[in-house]
């Protein structure tokens, strides 16, 4: 079965079944007289879910082919989609782990300064709708989340850089800034978000890598996005799911800016309010 290692590029990587053991480099799992000697864990970070149920339950669905260790939610759990708080509600069921985004800090304080008027006054209505939705309750738990998550010095995931929630990097940025961003997470694989662009780059020991987004990717391409981590190995894996059922939902639960948001999830592509 292949995997998609980003666009156009495909890996055979056989699905592992549920429960089933991996066992390290010239190790045999049928050898009972040999100790097996089990890999590192299987992490799958999902991210920016936006409040798109149907993307995260498509995801969900997808993950038991491959049969995560752990799965880390990496922040940007609402606003953009029809059902916050079902997603929020979706992922404490779960038991995901993850860190805090930009836009689950903004249903509590509001906007930062600097955006300008005219968008600000439009988001607002997406911050009320949501945090309506959401209630209080909810509400605190998002801002529970750590801004950092980490398996030792395997895997580090923030939400956009180190210290920032806000700040975007690109997948064309230089080796030199990758590596002053986020080397110093002192993890062999730095995972971050809030882009909606998924992508791994190698910058020498470090590998750096973009999960996307699960409920309204950014690259021209509408199937939800998530990343799988194993060994140091980062792959990038797309399901598909009803994007018109998410349309109809918009409209039917009253989001502010169905249109817009209905055309954004359609085509893979930033919303013309878009803040990530």
């Amino acid at each position: 079965m292949a995997r998609e290692v980003g666009r156009g590029r495909h890996e055979v990587v056989e699905p592992r079944p549920l429960g089933a053991a991996r066992v390290g480099p010239g190790r045999a799992a049928a050898d009972p007289g040999r100790p097996v000697v089990v890999a590192g864990p299987r992490i799958a970070i999902v991210s920016d879910i936006h409040g798109n149920l149907a993307a995260l339950d498509a995801v969900v669905a997808d993950l038991q082919r491959w049969a995560p260790d752990l799965v880390v939610q990496g922040g940007d759990l609402v606003i953009g989609g029809p059902r916050p708080a079902e997603c929020v509600d979706r992922v404490r069921e779960l038991g995901w782990p993850g860190v805090i985004g930009n836009i689950d800090t903004v249903v509590r304080d509001g906007l930062p300064p600097g955006i300008e008027p005219g968008l600000a006054a439009r988001l607002d209505g997406h911050v009320a709708w949501n945090a309506d939705r959401l209630g209080e309750e909810r509400v605190a738990w998002l801002q529970t989340a750590p801004t950092e998550w980490r398996d030792g010095d395997r895997v580090a995931v923030v939400h956009a850089v180190p210290g920032n929630l806000w700040q975007v990097v690109l997948p064309d940025a230089g080796d030199a800034d990758l590596q002053s961003t986020f080397g110093p997470l002192g993890a062999r694989v730095a995972v971050f978000c809030h882009i909606h662009v998924p992508f791994v780059r190698h910058v020498g020991s470090l590998t750096v890598a973009n999960s996307g987004s699960a409920g309204n990717p950014y690259d021209g391409d509408p199937r939800a996005s998530y990343l799988l981590v194993e060994d140091g190995a980062v792959t990038v894996h797309r399901v598909e799911y009803d994007v018109d059922q998410v349309a109809a939902d918009l409209r039917a639960t009253g989001s502010p800016d169905p249109d817009v948001l209905a055309a954004a999830i359609r085509t893979g592509s930033p919303p013309a309010w878009s803040v990530a």
